[in-house]
Order: C-alpha cells, then structure tokens, then sequence
C-alpha cells in the first residue's frame, strides 16, 4: 500500500514515535509545505523511504544521494531511518509546530 500522499502545498502532519525526539515528540502535530525552496542537510522533511514506499516518515535531511536523501532520526537510541531503509524520496519540509507547542523546526547544522 502507498504511504499518504501531501495534496496541498501545506499540510499537516501528526508525529508518530520517539525517533525525532527532543526536536519533535509523539503527538506534535507539524506543517509540511511542498515546494519552496530546495530541502537543504539539516532541515527535517517528509519523506517516503524507497524500500518502504508504504511509511511516511519525518527525519533530517542528511545530504542527497541517487537522486534522493539520506534520512537521520534526531534520537540515536530508537529510529529507524536511511542507515536500514537506505536512500529516501522526500515529499516536503517541515516549516512550523503548531501543536502542542507552537514554533519553528530550525534545521540544524550537520
């Protein structure tokens, strides 16, 4: 089965997991916007790794490859991310946490 697919040029998206914690916890609920700028190392993104084209995931852009990314979760302790699943297409930024702590999601220098 396809993982969900982002309609609009902003979108919401509710965090599942522990795998980007302390930047974004299980229950936060994100804006991902598609198009703008280009996903930059460091930004967190929405994307859909290609051996698991069914699970949309948010992780950290680490750098492109083959025409993709290379994904990190912010939690070394429990993620899953591009050091099992390998190369991943991303289909949008995170730009905002509305809820429940409103603010930005800065990329962070990698």
């Amino acid at each position: 089965m396809p993982a969900p697919q982002l309609r609009w040029p902003l979108s919401a998206v509710l965090v599942t997991g522990p795998s980007m914690s302390p930047t974004l916890r299980h229950g936060d609920a994100v804006l991902v916007r598609r198009g703008g700028r280009p996903v930059r190392p460091g930004d967190v993104v929405i994307a859909v790794f290609r051996s698991r084209p069914d699970l949309l995931v948010v992780k950290r852009a680490v750098r492109p490859v083959d025409g993709g990314w290379w994904l990190y979760g912010d939690n070394d302790l429990i993620t899953d991310d591009s050091r099992e699943y390998g190369v991943a297409d991303v289909r949008g930024r995170v730009v905002a946490r509305y809820w429940p702590r409103p603010g930005r999601v800065p990329p962070r220098p990698l």
